[in-house]
């Protein structure tokens, strides 16, 4: 790595610091189109899910697709970027990201719509880590690299924001597929942009795929998702849940055993087993859980119960976003320096569970201002609390040669964290749902005739019951993560100022 960093060091010096920065554009770019995808379709789900015919059970597909093959496989990625070279994959990564997108924007039912985000997912996974590590090689002054993380971790956090608000444009003035076209014209400026603009040295052959890790890790996730979607329609325990849950449970199991003897592990087990760093990710994947459910439902709710249009939607949601910024930047990273991480992760998700528990009671005619805002306001502010320190930890103090996996590590947590989160607690809230349609419709029904009102507002109250009733497993979730944070999570508060310099920009890009 110190070698690849010199040799593009010595490149980049002929080329001028405006050269160099339009090379940080394009790369944000980049990772702006990756961090969007992750929102823009939410705000597009009811439209597609109206024209496509997705059930309530499989809906979620469209979200879990994306995340699950973009977090199972992202290690992956960085271990090809580091094969064949990160220019090539990075630009690889774009066109397939692209092509995808197309396709998904071209789908004519629900197969094909998940396909191509599940496709979207794999190339993300080759694009991000390439991304990611350009910028790494790109700007070696210690204050210019600062500076580009800087910008490059603004650009991606407002990648979920921007996401929700052009979803809603797109949705409303063009149509839901213009949610996914939408990358094609940006992916073909940034390759254009990085042939002409980005360097790096060949890749490295004596590196090598750890192909046995990628099943089992990949297929353990796959199968437990798999298996908490299917538990909506064949429940909890049937046959096929169980043998999905089991089975997942015990491919990742055998996938921690094989990283243990293998020779070129596709997780450096190590990594893992510090207290901070395996605390710190598992607190990012159990944070996730709630935060990617409560996007799905809160979709939902605002334009099917409320009314809302896509647009109005997503600005909905912007006080959020603003809100997890502010926490972010002008609170967490301020006080980072100076206070131990989890005093920062541990109120933070205590302040984003009560934010949750505030929605779970929501009814079908809630005021957006008096029951819907403050659960939104105290749920970004909680995660902008809480992101910063646990990606300064899980990041900080490992070996240079660790650090591309470390990065992708954190990222793979929180990537996977959304994909069990909205599977599980979209099944929660259709089980719910059903339940309650069978027992309030059965005891209407022998009342007497129920006229077409009344059974519209039983099917509203039920919609809204099973969102309530997830969301409220969801801050219990995040209680658990807060849990997580205060006992596993003993780091001290950073002393070194330079060592804390260089870990927060990386933390940010991340």
């Amino acid at each position: 790595m110190s070698e690849a960093r010199g040799s593009d060091s010595v490149g980049q010096a002929g080329e001028g610091d405006s050269r160099r920065w339009w090379g940080l554009a394009v790369i944000a770019l980049a990772q702006l189109m990756v961090v969007l995808d992750a929102t823009i379709v939410n705000i597009a789900l009811p439209s597609a899910q109206r024209e496509l015919g997705l059930t309530n059970g499989n809906r979620q597909w469209v979200i879990t697709a994306y995340t699950l093959a973009f977090g199972g496989l992202l290690l992956l990625g960085g271990r090809i970027a580091d094969m064949v070279g990160r220019k090539r994959t990075f630009i690889i990564g774009l066109i397939g990201f692209a092509g995808a997108s197309a396709l998904g924007g071209a789908a004519t039912g629900p197969g094909m719509l998940f396909a191509s985000r599940a496709l979207q997912g794999v190339f993300a996974a080759v694009l991000a880590p390439s991304a990611l590590s350009l910028l790494t090689t790109t700007f070696t002054d210690g204050k210019e690299r600062a500076k580009a993380f800087g910008i490059y971790g603004a650009i991606a956090g407002a990648g979920g924001a921007l996401g929700l608000l052009l979803g809603g444009i797109l949705t409303e003035y063009l149509d839901w597929r213009w949610c996914l076209y939408v990358n094609v014209p940006i992916a073909v400026l940034a390759v254009f942009g990085a042939v002409s603009l980005l360097h790096d040295r060949a890749g490295h052959k004596e590196a090598r795929l750890d192909i046995p890790g990628v099943i089992l890790g990949c297929g353990g996730l796959v199968a437990i998702v798999y298996g908490l979607s299917e538990a909506e329609s064949k429940g909890w325990t049937s046959a096929r849940v169980l043998g999905l849950l089991i089975g997942g449970a015990a491919l990742l199991a055998l996938f921690v055993w094989w990283q243990s003897r293998a020779a070129n592990p596709l997780l450096p087990l190590h990594i893992v087993k510090n207290r901070n760093r395996g605390g710190s990710m598992l607190t990012m994947g159990l944070a996730m859980i709630g935060m990617f459910g409560l996007f799905l439902f809160m979709t939902y709710y605002l334009q099917n119960i409320l009314g809302y249009s896509p647009l109005k939607t997503g600005f909905a949601f912007l006080p959020m976003s603003v809100a997890i910024i502010i926490g972010s930047t002008q609170i967490s990273a301020r006080l980072l320096h100076h206070v131990p991480p989890r005093l920062l992760m541990g109120p933070g998700l205590l302040l984003g569970a009560a934010g949750l528990f505030t929605l779970t009671f929501l009814g079908t005619h809630s005021s957006y201002a008096a029951h819907i805002l403050p659960g939104m306001l105290m749920l970004g502010l909680g995660m902008g609390l809480t992101f910063m320190p646990v990606m300064a930890t899980a990041t900080a103090g490992v070996a240079p040669q660790d650090a591309g996996v470390t990065s992708a590590t954190v990222n793979t947590a929180q990537q996977v964290g959304g994909s069990v989160g909205t599977a599980l607690l979209n099944t929660i809230a259709t089980t719910s749902t059903a339940t309650y349609l069978t027992a309030h419709v059965g005891d209407a029904a022998r009342t007497g005739h129920l006229p077409p009102a009344a059974k519209a507002g039983i099917a509203n109250s039920a919609v809204v019951h099973g969102f309530t009733v997830a969301t409220g497993w969801a801050a219990l979730i995040m209680l658990a993560a807060s849990a997580v944070a205060v006992l596993l999570v003993t780091a001290p508060a950073p002393r070194d100022h330079e060592e804390n310099a260089a870990a927060v920009p990386d933390a940010t890009a991340v």
